[in-house]
């Protein structure tokens, strides 16, 4: 599944509760679930990332459609590496 296909699955799904819930109110599920990664990631819960990484691009793409942002059109700042330097990989000072 590409990022269009993820969030326009995720408009027909759950938009209506999406937008019951307001993006305050998904932006905060995103929160949370970026904090489930976190735990999955520092206990080293191999069977846990890709669950936890799915649930991150759903809440995203969930808040996105509630902004009307298309994700793959935003992507497109990285399109050519770091937007910043142009480079990839990047050159950048750290």
């Amino acid at each position: 599944m590409d990022m269009r296909g993820l969030q326009e699955t995720m408009r027909e799904a759950f938009f209506s509760r999406d937008e019951r819930r307001g993006i305050w109110g998904t932006y905060a599920w995103l929160v949370e679930e970026v904090g489930e990664l976190s735990r999955a990631l520092r206990k080293g819960d191999r069977e846990s990332l890709a669950e936890e990484f799915a649930d991150v691009l759903a809440w995203l793409a969930s808040l996105a459609n509630l902004c009307e942002v298309d994700l793959a059109e935003a992507a497109e700042k990285y399109a050519l590496g770091c937007p910043k330097c142009g480079g990839a990989p990047c050159t950048c000072p750290e």
